[in-house]
């Protein structure tokens, strides 16, 4: 049946694009971006926007789940909405909400009220969360963790690969020793100038794989915090939505003339009309 544990599907571990089925308006919607640029930010937000209460409600629903099935390649999709009445949260109880939850060819996640509160959808989807935010949790991995877990297997190889090297070197001295007590003068020489070849190629070995190593997870930590929003913003970059509908304008023809604009910077936000549109031609520099 819809509700069969044996339909649910494991959550992507490190998932790139998630896609958001809620309101845009609601608290709950700002507490899953929040959750998200603290602890992953390195994923992309898709909202699907849509009423989270009222009759008209369920219709909305099923269409913003299909839009991200049909148009978009996310990889996890979250279905929030903040706490309310009986009343406010039946639309996630409407039979047609359930049957498209249960049909979505990705991961569905639920918070859906507060942990008191509990709705069919939450029987249908892939994994129910207590809450908007504790979903955003669950769909997500700990950037603080990773960048930690990073660090500690660079400790790792560095102390193993010490320690191979400090063996490689006993062991050369051990046969230095048996080359010494069994070989004559010159041919001791010879494989003692050998020996130290082999110990200086192994040494110069380990330090350019070590830096190599090295390198490779400062770059991954520095893109990690390149790909923070915040410091996007910190750069001179904005964000510019339209006030209606909250849709992000990324091209001159998504704002026309008298278009109200919400411009988020790093320090805060501000509000705007376009005066004027001017199309250009994107294939030709300013």
């Amino acid at each position: 049946g819809l509700f069969d544990k044996a339909r649910k599907r494991p959550l992507p571990p490190f998932p790139r694009t998630i896609g958001v089925v809620t309101s845009p308006t609601t608290a709950a919607f700002q507490d899953i971006q929040n959750v998200l640029r603290r602890r992953y930010p390195l994923v992309e937000i898709v909202l699907s926007p849509t009423l989270v209460q009222g009759k008209e409600a369920p219709p909305q629903i099923v269409e913003a789940l299909r839009r991200l099935n049909d148009y978009t390649d996310v990889d996890v999709i979250l279905m929030a909405r903040g706490g309310g009445s009986l009343e406010d949260l039946w639309c996630f109880n409407d039979e047609a909400v359930v049957r498209a939850v249960a049909a979505s060819r990705i991961p569905v996640v639920t918070g859906v009220g507060h942990e008191i509160d509990s709705t069919l959808v939450d029987f249908a989807a892939d994994y129910r969360a207590p809450t908007p935010s504790a979903a955003a949790e669950v769909v997500t991995p700990d950037g603080a963790a990773l960048r930690n877990n990073l660090r500690a297997w660079s400790d790792r190889m560095a102390g193993a690969a010490l320690a191979r090297l400090d063996e490689y070197r006993h062991n050369v001295d051990a046969q230095a020793r048996l080359l010494a007590r069994l070989s004559p003068a010159r041919q001791i020489q010879d494989a003692r100038q050998r020996i130290d070849d082999l110990i200086g190629r192994v040494a110069l070995h380990t330090q350019h794989d070590l830096a190599r190593r090295r390198d490779r997870l400062a770059g991954q930590a520095r893109a990690l915090d390149a790909a923070n929003p915040a410091a996007l913003l910190r750069r001179g970059y904005a964000v510019v939505t339209r006030s209606d509908d909250g849709r992000r304008v990324t091209s001159a023809r998504d704002a026309a003339e008298g278009t109200s604009l919400r411009i988020a910077l790093h320090d805060g936000r501000l509000t705007a009309t376009v005066q004027e549109r001017e199309l250009t031609d994107p294939n030709k520099a300013f």
